[in-house]
């Protein structure tokens, strides 16, 4: 992967999901909303000081929201961070960055 460039976008994975899963108290913090169906579908990476992970997440049967999770260098320790989310969002809306 280039540095700066994100990724094509992927099926999401195991390790994705569990990134979702990780900030998703963060986003219903931010969004002021509960969300009890939670699943990442797809994603992009990019690779900067750390990785950034752009990640559609099914929250309804046809309502997702798109996150933004940074995570940090292993040597700094820090939590994942929710930087930015778009709510309603549709299965055929593209990820992009945010």
């Amino acid at each position: 992967m280039m540095c700066g460039g994100c990724t094509a976008p992927q099926p999401s994975t195991d390790e994705i999901q569990s990134i979702a899963d990780e900030v998703k108290s963060q986003l219903e913090e931010k969004a002021n909303k509960k969300y009890p169906h939670f699943k990442a579908v797809q994603f992009k990476s990019q690779l900067v000081a750390g990785t950034n992970y752009f990640i559609k997440v099914q929250v309804d049967n046809d309502d997702f929201v798109h996150l933004r999770v940074f995570k940090s260098l292993p040597h700094e320790n820090a939590p994942l961070a929710l930087h930015d989310y778009q709510t309603n969002k549709t299965k055929n809306d593209e990820l992009t960055y945010f």
